[in-house]
């Protein structure tokens, strides 16, 4: 007789258990998180006046003795259930600060607003897609003798887009610098959009916080070349923020005009190495500005939403840029599933980040996000809502506050983490559920039909 594989007998195993029922409700109450971690410990819940016991909760009552969280993982490869959770929490983040709601009036709707892309430099030729990709007409070669363009049409999903036409030539070291310094550049670039603005109504420079605020969300994407370029929605509001309207001279125009103007002059420069000199980062000649319309359809502020959303649960792996987890050693670089180019990104992170003049930028320690120390979502504290409020308005909703809050009181201790291979098998089945109803719902809802 064939044996069954072990995650069946497993499942068959918890199925068999008596507390089954309240394992598999814990396991739906985290939405089928592939990771979830587990507590031990208990709260109560005191009335503040009386000092009356309202509510105990000890997880000796429960399976194991345990409880089972979220882990909260964004990345899609760890936890599709936690990403899809986090991409909708991001989706809400984003659109509250285009279309208002959670405290931001829709007013913000009517202030100058911009969709913007900024990206790398080029450090050499990569394969490109499609027409693109095409030799020099003359002939010209690289140093290396190789041909500046293959000559092949390459399809938009071919592995060989974004990696170089010559290793050889491919200035490896500042790419990883750049990617060390991308989140200065961006607050040197939005420094210099605020001066901009000032200078160009009229006023003292160090004033302009008394006139008008300039508020972003914006999101980090690896490209194909493995650098890389941000998406930002940026919005233009008076002094005191979303409720706050802003000076007559605010407008899509003149925000425009700066935005493209800071993003060709800002510039960050690295440290003095007696092996590399020192290098000038700067934004790339691709600057993308867009003003958002305001009209009676929202679906553009949507788009933007989504768009920033659906980037925000990529890891660096998923999109060939890296891996999703720290590398400690050489042999870690040489044993990661990724191609010979991003292979020699981390091998030049691991290289730089043993000299002396780069250890503030602690590149050893990012060399599986290929330098880049950034998060892949921020924004400034007056753009919108914020994750945390978002979260505790849904504990709100499925009325959790009082066990959202008692989570995080010294009663509790951590017990380990995951499923069993039995466990992590009906947890992908209650998550795949969630997310066919999720999608559902969605269509309904653009189909003009009630949202379920």
């Amino acid at each position: 007789m064939r044996q069954l594989p072990e995650a069946d007998r497993d499942a068959i195993r918890l199925a068999q258990d008596p507390h089954f029922s309240r394992w598999l409700e814990q396991v739906a109450a985290t939405g089928g998180c592939a990771h979830p971690v587990h507590l031990s410990g208990s709260t109560t819940t005191l009335d503040g006046t009386t000092g009356e016991i309202l509510h105990h909760y000890d997880t000796r009552n429960e399976p194991g003795e345990r409880l089972l969280v979220r882990c909260r993982n964004r990345r899609a490869a760890v936890c599709p259930a936690c990403s899809r959770l986090h991409a909708g929490d991001t989706f809400h983040l984003v659109r509250v600060g285009l279309l208002g709601g959670k405290n931001v009036p829709s007013t913000v709707r009517q202030r100058p607003r911009l969709f913007i892309t900024l990206t790398a430099p080029s450090f050499g030729p990569v394969h490109r897609a499609v027409e693109r990709c095409r030799p020099r007409r003359d002939g010209t070669r690289c140093e290396h003798g190789r041909p500046l363009g293959c000559g092949t049409f390459h399809a938009p999903d071919d592995p060989v887009v974004g990696q170089p036409l010559c290793g050889d030539c491919y200035d490896y070291t500042a790419h990883v610098l750049w990617h060390a310094h991308a989140s200065e550049l961006w607050d040197r670039f939005v420094i210099d959009v605020r001066r901009r603005l000032a200078s160009s109504a009229g006023l003292v420079q160090s004033r302009f916080a008394q006139h008008a605020r300039l508020s972003f969300a914006r999101i980090a994407e690896y490209q194909k070349r493995a650098a890389v370029h941000v998406h930002a929605v940026v919005r233009l509001d008076g002094p005191d923020g979303p409720t706050d309207t802003p000076p007559a001279w605010a407008t899509d125009d003149r925000l425009t005009r700066a935005v493209q103007a800071s993003a060709r002059r800002a510039t960050v420069r690295t440290a003095y190495s007696p092996a590399v000199g020192e290098l000038v980062s700067r934004w790339g000649a691709q600057i993308d500005v867009r003003a958002l319309q305001a009209g009676d359809d929202a679906s553009g502020d949507d788009a933007v939403a989504a768009y920033v959303a659906k980037y925000v649960t990529k890891g660096a792996s998923e999109t060939g840029a890296g891996a999703d987890h720290a590398l400690t050693a050489w042999a870690d670089i040489d044993a990661a599933s990724v191609t010979t180019h991003v292979r020699t990104l981390m091998r030049t992170c691991w290289r730089l980040g043993g000299l002396p003049e780069y250890q503030h930028l602690r590149l050893r320690a990012w060399a599986h996000t290929l330098g880049y120390r950034g998060h892949i979502l921020t924004k400034s504290r007056a753009y919108s809502t914020t994750y945390a409020a978002l979260r505790a308005e849904r504990a709100r909703h499925v009325g959790q506050e009082a066990m959202s809050a008692a989570l995080t009181e010294r009663h509790w201790r951590y017990v380990g983490s995951g499923h069993t291979p039995g466990a992590a098998l009906i947890a992908a089945g209650i998550a795949e559920d969630i997310a066919q109803c999720r999608a559902a719902a969605e269509d309904a809802f653009r189909a003009g039909g009630d949202a379920v």
